[in-house]
């Protein structure tokens, strides 16, 4: 078989048609003449046409690509619609031939051809052969090597041709797969394709709210013979809606999942150089898109993944994040999202260490005595959110943290642990004139997020909850009490305090999907604030 280059220097077999060459046939067209134009035009449309013709034909289109000008639109838009890609493998090198001489020589073809092609991302009903998508992209990898201003033609066709949140499974399944295959040999379109891929999944994790999903799958499981016909048909309605969209969600999360391990392992060991370009990337998208956006659950979950790769990975999100919170000329809103996934991605992750949690926890408590020793007194020295927002964010991160990992803490030396968690100074914190308990601590009585078909990815780098007996938790205080003499702590004693002033769960954490809610039980909720 020829290579590439080969068959595009090969010349063109001489044919002739209806009284002449192609070339004859456009010019009698652009006199007037259109007899053997139309016999062209009913010939390349003929769904019956055979293997031999269409070859015979595209021979001659690749030796007249010159005249194929916008005066002939019509007769290219009618090749770009010829059925060749489940031809023989004559007519598939044939046309990619073509396709490559027509985008050279005619550019004004090029975003036809490209939107050609990535309509074929999309599976047809009822065929599906991975071997077209191969085939789609060697005809990308063509025109990108013949056309350099290729990339910037194409996204805007990814951006159109992108499938509604309505289709199947399998179409936006195959359709997001390409387009990440894409950035392999495209890698200038990385960014701009992840941040595609994220938006899309987004609109669908925020428009499937977790609790609605869980409604819907309980209305889906139980027996509605005693519900009034309007409530069935209402509840049946939610069910139809949500279920498949959290199907789908489910499914394009695990292609980005596997697109990021594909991406950081070569030949099964971690890239640190692939890893470290993903990373600036998808934490590009993160600060974008992810962080700003209210009531999300799941997308969030990349970045806990990536993460999971390598502890310095890990460390750099958290400093990202850490670096947000303490900004003064961050919005709000910002870093109180940021606060959010710094307390629950050091409370979850499994493969954050201790002793990381611990330094961690040492930056963010120092940070919170600071902001006592300047906002503590005067006249904004009061419990406010929308004064001190950014405070009440970083001490409800900092309990968070403490009371998914206090074990942890205090195993290996106890008398070690509790100097740390004294030194803490947790006592100076919650007295204050800012009060943060009555915003900060919610009750710890919820359940997390149900079962996705994805959990299998996060579970066994996810800290679940250990539910403990009142005399477990009696034991921990007793030490603890014993270790401070008579002060007390409520807050190290376990006592939540209610907080009227909290809402649902937080718009930015890793807290709220990937989970079986019977090993939740007893969890406590995720950090959250009035925004």
């Amino acid at each position: 078989m020829l290579s590439t280059d080969e068959f595009l220097r090969s010349p063109p077999r001489k044919t002739v048609r209806f009284g002449g060459s192609l070339t004859d046939i456009l010019l009698k067209y652009e006199k007037g003449d259109s007899i053997d134009f139309d016999l062209l035009r009913h010939q390349l449309l003929d769904p019956d046409i055979k293997d031999d013709q269409i070859i015979n034909w595209l021979h001659e289109f690749r030796s007249s690509v010159t005249h194929l000008t916008k005066d002939f639109e019509q007769l290219v838009t009618i090749l770009l619609k010829v059925s060749w890609l489940r031809r023989s493998p004559a007519v598939v090198e044939e046309y990619l031939a073509f396709l490559s001489n027509l985008v050279s020589a005619q550019t004004i073809y090029l975003r036809p051809c490209l939107a050609m092609i990535v309509s074929h991302f999309i599976p047809r009903e009822f065929f599906y052969v991975p071997a077209s998508f191969d085939i789609c992209h060697r005809a990308l990898q063509t025109i990108v090597k013949y056309v350099p201003l290729t990339p910037q033609f194409l996204m805007p066709v990814l951006v159109e041709k992108f499938p509604f949140i309505n289709k199947s499974e399998r179409t936006l399944q195959c359709y997001v797969h390409n387009m990440l295959r894409i950035s392999g040999y495209i890698p200038v379109l990385r960014y701009d394709i992840l941040e595609l891929v994220i938006e899309r999944i987004l609109k669908m994790d925020v428009s499937a709210p977790r609790k609605d999903i869980e409604a819907a799958e309980e209305v889906e499981s139980e027996e509605n013979a005693e519900k009034g016909l309007f409530d069935l048909v209402s509840c049946l309605s939610m069910t139809q809606w949500l279920i498949p969209i959290a199907e789908r969600l489910d499914i394009l999360m695990i292609v980005l999942f596997s697109y990021v391990k594909d991406v950081c392992h070569v030949n099964g060991k971690l890239d640190i150089g692939n890893t470290k370009d993903l990373y600036r990337d998808l934490v590009a998208v993160f600060d974008k898109l992810i962080l700003p956006t209210h009531g999300s659950c799941h997308v969030q979950y990349i970045m806990f993944y990536l993460s999971s790769f390598k502890l310095g990975i890990a460390e750099a999100f958290v400093e990202h994040l850490w670096k947000k919170l303490q900004d003064p000329n961050t919005p709000t809103v910002i870093r109180q999202a940021a606060a959010n996934y710094i307390g629950s991605f050091l409370a979850r992750a499994k493969f954050i260490p201790v002793v990381t949690v611990k330094a961690c926890l040492d930056l963010l408590v120092n940070w919170l005595h600071l902001y006592i020793d300047n906002q503590g007194s005067g006249s904004k020295a009061f419990c406010d959110v929308a004064l001190h927002g950014s405070f009440y964010a970083a001490c409800q991160a900092v309990f968070y943290v403490v009371i998914f990992r206090h074990k942890q803490i205090l195993d290996g030396s106890l008398k070690k642990g509790l100097l740390f968690l004294q030194n803490l100074n947790f006592e100076r914190i919650v007295m204050s004139q800012l009060n943060p308990l009555k915003i900060c601590l919610p009750s710890i009585v919820n359940f997390f997020a149900a079962l996705t078909r994805s959990k299998n990815i996060i579970n066994p780098l996810y800290e679940f909850w250990e539910e403990q007996s009142t005399e477990a938790l009696e034991d921990t205080t007793d030490v603890i009490t014993e270790s401070k003499g008579e002060e007390d702590d409520d807050f190290l004693k376990g006592e939540t305090p209610q907080n009227e002033g909290m809402m649902g769960l937080a718009p930015g954490s890793f807290d709220s999907s990937l989970q079986n809610p019977e090993m939740g039980a007893g969890s406590p909720p995720a950090p959250s604030l009035p925004l």
